[in-house]
Parts: structure tokens; C-alpha cells; sequence
């Protein structure tokens, strides 16, 4: 299995940035491990918001693959704690047979079609967070979890 991290528009803050990427090289020594990221839309102020999400979605629909097991990452989501978002991805590691795909949607969400290509939804926490720092956040989780899986002492109970 392969996880790849999807998101629209690039990190703009360039501490999170190099944060992001210490934690996407870390991930490489446990499962392979890639962020694609789709371009943000340029100017947006004539677009609804629909449009935009709409837009958007056509763009993370291009980059998904028929037999990817998608998963946005989404405030409606489930919510796990970090040793059992472990046990999730170890379940995952022996039923997903290619491509486990997060997605990060830009400021407005996702489009309905979107939402229909997923089969899970993830969420954080109950707390709203930009869509940057979600990155960094998730990141470090999916770290944390390869960490509890292989008993490292990252993690502390």
C-alpha cells in the first residue's frame, strides 16, 4: 500500500512548509509516502463558492485513480485517537491493495463529486483548523501512528 496526501494549493507558510516535509521524510522510512498538490484557482472573486468547490473538485478528481480508497479529510468525519488511527492504518495496510488517498479540500470544502468518489471521511478534531495547518497536523498523525505501530517511543501513553 502507498498513502498519498492530496491537497489543492501549495503551503504558503514556509515554516509549515519545511515542518511538512521533515514529517513526509520520516513517513518514507515506514510506508511510501507522497503529497500531491493541485494548483490553487486563480481569480476566484468572480466564482461563487459552488463554482469554486466545483472547479476544485474536477481538478482532485484527475488525480484520483479507480481503485484508490479515497478518504477526505473532513469535519463531518470519524474522529479517532492516535492509537486507534493507528489500528485503522494497520487494517488498512492489509485491506487497501494500492493507493490509500487523504484529500484536503481548499477553504470552501468539497464538491459533491468529490464527496461521492470517497469512501471514508477523517476528521481532526471538532475544532476548525485552515486548510494549511490541517497539512501539518495530519502529517505528523500519520507519522505518530507508524510510530505506535512499530512500537517507537515517539508516542507516549
Amino acid at each position: 500500500m502507498k498513502i498519498t496526501f492530496l491537497v489543492v494549493g501549495r503551503t504558503v507558510d514556509k515554516h509549515l512548509s519545511a515542518l511538512i516535509d521533515v514529517y513526509a521524510q520520516r513517513l518514507g522510512h515506514y510506508v511510501p509516502f507522497d503529497m500531491l498538490v493541485v494548483p490553487e484557482l486563480k481569480n476566484t472573486k468572480s466564482l461563487t463558492e459552488a463554482q469554486q468547490k466545483e472547479r476544485e473538485g474536477e481538478m482532485l478528481l484527475r488525480q484520483l485513480r479507480p481503485d484508490d480508497f479515497v478518504v477526505l479529510l473532513d469535519e463531518g468525519g470519524r474522529t479517532f485517537r492516535s492509537v486507534d488511527f493507528a489500528a485503522y492504518l494497520e487494517h488498512k495496510q492489509h485491506t487497501v491493495p494500492r493507493r490509500l488517498v487523504f484529500v484536503v479540500g481548499g477553504p470552501y470544502g468539497f464538491s459533491s463529486a468529490v464527496y461521492a468518489a470517497a469512501r471514508e471521511k477523517l476528521s481532526l478534531s471538532s475544532m476548525t483548523f485552515s486548510h494549511q495547518m490541517v497539512r501539518l497536523l495530519f502529517v505528523e498523525q500519520l507519522y505518530r501512528a507508524f510510530t505506535i505501530l512499530r512500537g517507537e517511543p515517539y508516542h507516549h501513553e
